[in-house]
């Protein structure tokens, strides 16, 4: 059931269609089912209005939280195919561009929230600086294409042959690859607190991308600022959202988000600031 006044009709369809381009490829995906007339979208006149309906194959498997090494690998395996297929593609829904992801999230939030509160200023500020590091990055329209833009534990099944079916791609749309890549880093992130867990699963988790589809040293680099991006995104998302009630949508849950995009972006700021003073140490000056 898609929520009320959330997706067009024409959206849905374009969501339905992209799915069946990863069907036809062979893709474990949850996919639509027709009724008996051939339709993929149900009408439903509810109490509150026009509300759109489809029924979705069951995505056979269990939720896994704490992943295996070898779990992420087949995650990222399966992105990486997506990516191969959608790479250069566009689809008739939103374009995750910088102003959509970062400025408008940013807007929404301070309708409810003003830049006295830190984390809105943190927001704003990190947003700016984001949007800079993309547009200097050049990436190419192959490293653009349709992506699923929530792919994380909680969004797919793990069969007992350890195969991945991916399911709810209500927000897929066009833009940067990349973005499907450091949100699944970045939920990774904050499940594994022990960070050399952490990167032990993420670089699995990149080797079976990299096993399908490439990422040039640029797209690796924007992983911080891509997955920060996706999170800003969703607290947007959480404001657009709001009617009478949003336990998304309070000061404590915009300190704890905010505070956790902080110790993404400080830690891989720190992680390069490492990488710079070992390899100083290798070449010292003559």
């Amino acid at each position: 059931m898609y929520c009320y006044n959330w997706r067009t009709k024409v959206e849905i369809q374009e969501e339905l269609k992209f799915l069946d381009l990863l069907k036809n490829n062979n893709l474990s995906i949850s996919f639509p089912l027709p009724d008996k007339e051939g339709n993929l979208i149900q009408e439903i006149n509810a109490p509150e209005g026009l509300r759109y309906a489809v029924l979705f194959t069951f995505a056979v498997g269990e939720k896994m939280r704490f992943m295996t090494k070898e779990i992420c690998y087949a995650i990222g395996s399966v992105m990486g195919k997506i990516h191969n297929i959608t790479a250069g593609k566009k689809i008739d829904r939103v374009s995750y561009n910088f102003d959509v992801l970062l400025h408008d999230a940013y807007h929404h939030l301070n309708l409810f929230f003003s830049d006295e509160l830190s984390e809105i200023g943190y927001i704003k500020q990190l947003s700016a600086k984001i949007s800079k590091r993309f547009a200097q990055s050049n990436l190419s329209e192959n490293q653009k294409g349709v992506l699923h833009l929530d792919i994380w534990y909680d969004n797919l099944s793990v069969n007992k042959e350890n195969e991945i079916i991916l399911f709810d791609f209500d927000n897929c749309g066009n833009g940067p690859l990349i973005l499907d890549v450091g949100y699944f880093c970045k939920q990774l992130f904050f499940i594994e607190t022990d960070k050399e867990v952490y990167e032990m699963k993420v670089e699995s988790f990149l080797n079976g991308y990299i096993s399908e589809r490439s990422l040039s040293e640029a797209e690796l680099k924007l992983i911080p600022e891509a997955g920060a991006s996706v999170f800003i995104f969703y607290l947007g998302v959480q404001a657009q959202r709001f009617d009478w009630s949003n336990i998304f949508l309070t000061e404590n849950y915009i300190k704890m988000l905010g505070a956790r995009i902080k110790n993404w972006i400080d830690y891989y700021e720190l992680k390069e600031l490492h990488a710079a003073n070992r390899k100083l140490a290798n070449f010292p000056n003559d």
